[in-house]
Order: C-alpha cells, then sequence, then structure tokens
C-alpha cells in the first residue's frame, strides 16, 4: 500500500468522489463519514466543539486505486500531548470509523500505524465512537499490541436500534403488550380528536431553509437543547441539513396538528434504514403526544416502505427501548505509542 497525507481540504476534495466509492465497500458504512458530512464538519469544527485541529488525513492505494482513509486531525487540547482523533469527533457524530473495504482493512491498519510511527508530531491515537461490531477495534488491538504500544478499549454509549421486519403489524407484535396499546392509542386519539393534522418531510428545496429554523426552534423548547444550541452549533446543525438535502439523504418530518409545527425528527435516509439524529417539540401539543405520534408515524412509514432498520443512534434514553429497540454499544479505542504515557487522558 502506498501512504499518503492530506493536511489541507481542497486536497481532501478531490477525492471526494473516490472517498464515497470506497466508503460504498465498508463494513461500517454510516453517514457520517460520507465526505459530504466530513467537510461540514470541519466547517464549524463540530459546532464549536474544538477550537485547535490540523488536518491529518492518511490515505492509502494498491495500483492507483484508493483503498484506505483515516480520517484525521491533531489537537493539542488534551492533556498527554498532542492526540490524533477522527474527524467527526466526539458529540455531534453518531458513528464513526476508518475506511477500508473489509479485505484490505487489515492491511490497512498495520500499514497506517507504521505510517503514523514514522511521524513525531503526534503521541496518542484515540478514536471515538466506533461501533462494538467494527473489524477496526481488534485489528488496532493487535497491530498496536505488537508494536509495543499500550492500547485501551472502553465502551462509551448504548446505541439502541429497532430490527423492522417489514411490517407495521408485525413490527408491533414484536413490542411488549402495555405498549403496543400505548403506541395505538396515542395515534388514535389525535386522530378521533377532530383536530386537522399531517405529517409530512421536507422534499421542496424552496422550503428548506424555513424548515431547519422552525426545526431548530422546536429543539430550543428543551432546555437543554437549548443550550446545546449555540451560534456555532446552529451552523453546524444547519450545514449538516444542507448537505444531507442535497445528498438526497435528509429526511425532515414534521408533524401539524392544526396548521403548526407540533414535533419534528431530523433522521438521515440512507441503506434503507432510518438514523434518527435529534428531535423537538412543541410543548404546548403535549396533550397528543406529539413525539410518540410522529415516531409511531415514521415506524409504520419505514416498514411500509421496507426499511431494515430504524436506528436511534447514540443514548439510552427509555421511550427508545418501549419502542422495541435492542442495544448495541459505540466504544473508544486509545492507543499510546509510548507505554510509560500516563492514561489520564480525561473524557471530554
Amino acid at each position: 500500500m502506498d501512504f499518503q497525507l492530506i493536511t489541507t481540504f481542497d486536497e481532501m476534495d478531490l477525492l471526494a468522489g473516490e472517498w464515497n466509492a470506497l466508503l460504498d465497500e465498508c463494513a461500517s458504512h454510516v453517514p457520517f463519514l460520507r465526505h459530504e458530512y466530513q467537510r461540514a464538519w470541519w466547517q464549524t469544527l463540530g459546532g464549536g466543539e474544538w477550537h485547535d485541529a490540523e488536518l491529518r488525513v492518511v490515505t492509502a492505494r494498491v495500483d492507483g486505486k484508493l483503498a484506505g482513509v483515516a480520517p484525521l486531525f491533531l489537537s493539542r487540547e488534551r492533556e498527554g500531548g498532542p492526540t490524533l482523533f477522527l474527524i467527526g469527533s466526539i458529540e455531534v457524530s453518531d458513528y464513526l470509523d476508518v475506511l477500508a473495504a473489509p479485505e484490505q482493512t487489515p492491511a490497512f491498519i498495520e500499514g497506517l500505524l507504521d505510517f503514523l510511527a514514522a511521524r513525531t508530531d503526534w503521541q496518542i491515537l484515540d478514536l471515538y465512537n466506533l461501533l462494538d461490531s467494527s473489524p477496526t477495534l481488534p485489528l488496532l488491538e493487535s497491530a498496536a499490541l505488537a508494536r509495543g504500544w499500550r492500547f485501551e478499549r472502553s465502551r462509551l454509549q448504548h446505541s439502541p436500534y429497532i430490527p423492522l421486519p417489514g411490517d407495521w403489524e408485525a413490527y408491533l407484535e414484536t413490542v411488549d403488550k402495555k405498549q403496543r396499546h400505548e403506541i395505538k392509542r396515542k395515534m388514535r386519539r389525535l386522530e378521533e380528536s377532530g383536530e386537522a393534522f399531517r405529517w409530512y418531510t421536507t422534499t421542496d428545496e424552496a422550503a428548506l431553509e424555513q424548515d431547519i429554523q422552525d426545526f431548530m426552534r422546536l429543539m430550543a423548547n428543551d432546555p437543554q437543547k437549548e443550550a446545546f444550541l449555540t451560534p456555532p452549533m446552529r451552523a453546524h446543525m444547519a450545514n449538516v441539513m444542507r448537505c444531507a438535502f442535497k445528498a438526497q439523504c435528509l429526511h425532515l418530518a414534521f408533524l401539524e396538528i392544526n396548521g403548526s409545527k407540533a414535533a419534528a425528527y431530523l433522521s438521515f435516509d440512507y441503506l434503507q434504514r432510518l438514523w434518527v439524529y435529534n428531535s423537538g417539540l412543541d410543548r404546548n401539543y403535549n396533550a397528543f403526544s406529539p413525539g410518540w405520534v410522529l415516531l409511531g408515524h415514521l415506524l409504520r412509514w419505514a416498514n411500509e416502505q421496507g426499511y431494515r432498520e430504524f436506528d436511534f443512534m447514540r443514548g439510552d434514553e427509555e421511550y427508545k427501548y418501549r419502542f422495541g429497540a435492542v442495544d448495541r454499544f459505540v466504544e473508544r479505542a486509545t492507543l499510546w505509542r509510548d507505554k510509560s504515557v500516563s492514561s489520564a487522558n480525561p473524557t471530554p
């Protein structure tokens, strides 16, 4: 493999087509690894999460064809020395990884660590938000230990999802009986209320900017989300929705009651899955349980469309399990090239 280092986004943009084509072959094929998302994240450094970041993307080619990408950046903000992170780390990108086709992944990981070992500008490789099923995790561990490096692997968060049977009634049968009754009851209550309602997704580009602002307004009704939505974070969220719309994978859904937006879900429609990213509510409509009702409609729609999964991504909120979600997890892999370095590298 021929390894090269990319330190500017102009160089990285030249790879956009190859990058996304390689992602199509990857075991960790997630929307946060698409070139468009990576660029949107870099524009605001994760909505202001980072202030010190230098691009360190490592690519590998075999016979001229792109075979692997480690989308890294260097930060000097962390204790323990200069640290390499995955672009997208840490808070706003639910799933991250390196890119390589399964048959190339072992050679890519070995070559990547050798390539990085020849550089002196970093001390720690700290990779967040890898799915626990990622082949990268065991390969990193064996490659690190073979080089005498320290390696730690830790579980970060629950990441529940619903396997979809492709039929609404069949899906409901997989849910606890009491919860199945609640889903039906709340959906029926709005239907029988006499109130005018509809749910829809943003498909008109002319409505996109207003819908983006309406979504963030609904998000901000939650005090924690309001604090989260700093000006840089608002810019990041808007950039993500715009690039997802352009890539035809935005699924921005609203429930309207009497002409007013009562609930919204921002998801990615990608690979016959819905990846639920965030949500918002108008609490003036709490009597109609608008969040639950919209979620029920989304699940019915996804089943009817033959989708395979409804991915709630990170977070173990109780409602996810009430709707039948099962657990998987995201993990963190940390490598120290110097075994004498303390492991006191705190989780941000």
